[in-house]
């Protein structure tokens, strides 16, 4: 049994078509980096309206879902209490959709804004100020984690309500492409799904690793060279791997739980100590910025930048684009995560639940620690942006932290929350990928397979590393993402059909369409009338 139990063509071909992009980029990095960026140009020129239309669809689909019918079925049989309670729910569910992504983007990304604005407005002014506040919110709000929210819809139903024990993206789309689930098709999209996340993983690895990198260099004084790098992202790899091994009850969850208590901490310890009057009033006044340009962040693209005296500024291609590509790399592993851990509860409280409490961390983060950093570069106690034009990005990020009350304490604190961070995102992700390369999962996958996956994440993200540059890695995302807006529709009709289908065979189902018959409605008021009528006569009688 356990011998037929590994889909082979799909774990085989997923790891092929890793080997066949990493081994080429290592040969030849030069010509490598410079087919990357084509490849990022080709990509977010060609397909970045439908990347912002895909965000927008999502964030709607998701909200329809929620409130209507198919948002009140529950995940599991009908007297199924939730597996996991509320505080580690919400716990795995933002640590697993964020990583130290949001450790190195929520301390920084507002300096990228604040130099080159958007809408055309001028670098430094007011304006750039809060546009480079608010921004970050937006990219990491509730568009982000509805993009997420989606696959988890068709997944989690397949797996806990038609009881199918197959976590597998071609098995969620089966409604739609029937029996090419199990053929060429359904292998095709799994290796896209399995390469999307290696893809995904390579950005958000080879992000967090020099950042983790310049942490333990302040504190122990070694210099973060490639050598370092490369020691921390597989001392994380190995991190990450005892924790797949143990499984999703013992280690994923128990690593969510401690990496949420020092977030907390983190956060509190800057409110505090921090400029606490300035954070309350960014927080808020970016909040007020993306409700009300929601749409136009949303929707913008830059179309007349090419034009006469405007000058283009690649601002939606190189941030919004980016970010949803990125997010929707992320998306089928984390629709599988959030599935996998909502047994118990209803689609509307899934949905939700990953809505709200993943966009509120994420505000909390750019608000707390973003509002700390832009502080710092406008009262002039500290020039960010000089160091991060000289040193770069991680080193910005760890000088922030350490201008704070017992810097080189919270430096510790931060270096330790983004090993864990990077861990609980890529434990999940090693065992959602040897969920989809088996052919069924009854309880969880198999322990060497989820090994293997923990450390094939390393493999792209050390290659990234040794190329460099913010493009090349934005660009892992961007092509891993691009197959993905084809297997996001999939998803959303696969859902809508079989849970629509369920509905109206079960015993209870009521039409959502009423029918009016005109004449009936007269019989039964002149009926009521006359009744009325007969009661007011026999009331005056007596």
């Amino acid at each position: 049994m356990k011998r037929n139990i590994i889909d082979w063509p799909t774990f085989i071909g997923a790891f092929i078509l890793l080997i066949s992009v990493t081994i080429p980029l290592v040969l030849f990095p030069e010509a490598g980096a410079a087919v990357v960026n084509d490849a990022n140009e080709f990509m977010t020129s060609t397909f970045g309206v439908v990347f912002l239309i895909m965000g927008l669809a999502s964030f709607f689909f998701v909200l329809y879902v929620s409130y209507s019918k198919n948002g009140q079925i529950k995940l599991g049989d009908e007297d199924e209490e939730p597996e996991f309670g509320k505080f580690s729910w919400a716990a795995m569910l933002f640590c697993g959709g964020i990583g130290s992504s949001i450790l190195y983007w929520g301390t920084i990304e507002w300096a990228y804004y604040y130099q080159s604005p958007p809408f055309g407005i001028e670098a430094g002014t007011e304006e750039a100020i809060a546009w480079s506040s608010a921004y970050g919110i937006f990219h990491w709000g509730p568009v982000a984690w509805a993009i997420y929210t989606l696959p988890a819809l068709a997944i989690a139903y397949f797996y806990y309500v038609r009881k199918r024990p197959v976590l597998k993206v071609s098995e969620a789309c089966r409604p739609v492409i029937g029996k090419y689930a199990d053929g060429w098709l359904g292998k095709v999209i799994d290796i896209l799904f399995i390469f999307g996340i290696l893809g995904g993983a390579g950005t958000t690895l080879a992000l967090g690793t020099p950042m983790i990198a310049q942490g333990v260099s302040e504190l122990t004084g070694l210099q973060p060279t490639l050598g370092l790098k490369t020691f921390i992202l597989l001392l994380c790899t190995a991190i990450f791997g005892v924790s797949a091994y143990t499984g999703l009850k013992k280690g994923i969850k128990v690593l969510s739980d401690i990496n949420l208590w020092l977030a907390i901490f983190l956060l509190v310890f800057v409110f505090i100590f921090g400029p606490t009057l300035f954070i309350s009033e960014s927080t808020i006044n970016s909040l007020g910025v993306v409700v009300d340009n929601f749409f136009r962040m949303g929707t913008w693209t830059e179309p007349f930048g090419d034009f006469g005296p405007f000058a283009e500024t690649k601002f939606p291609e190189g941030w919004t684009v980016f970010y949803w590509a990125w997010w929707l790399v992320y998306a089928p592993y984390i629709g599988l995560f959030v599935a996998k851990i909502s047994r118990g509860r209803t689609i509307k409280q899934m949905a939700m639940g990953t809505m709200v409490y993943g966009t509120l961390g994420c505000v909390l983060f750019f608000g707390v620690i973003g509002n700390y950093g832009l502080y710092m570069q406008l009262s002039g106690e500290y020039d960010v942006l000089a160091v991060l034009a000289q040193q770069g990005a991680p080193a910005a990020i760890i000088e922030v932290f350490g201008q704070l009350p017992l810097g080189t304490f919270i430096v510790g604190i931060f270096t330790v929350l983004a090993v864990i961070f990077l861990a609980t995102s890529f434990d999940s992700s090693s065992y959602i990928l040897a969920s989809v390369a088996q052919r069924n999962v009854e309880d969880e996958p198999l322990r060497w397979n989820r090994l293997f996956w923990a450390f094939s994440l390393a493999i792209l993200p050390l290659t990234l590393m040794y190329i460099g540059g913010l493009s090349t890695l934005q660009t892992a995302s961007i092509i891993g993402g691009t197959p993905q807006l084809f297997i996001m529709a999939l998803l959303a009709w696969s859902f809508m059909k079989a849970s629509n289908e369920d509905l109206r065979a079960s015993e209870n189902y009521k039409p959502k369409t009423i029918y009016l018959n005109a004449k009936e409605i007269k019989k039964r008021r002149k009926k009521r009338r006359q009744v009325l009528q007969e009661s007011q006569t026999e009331t005056k009688a007596k």
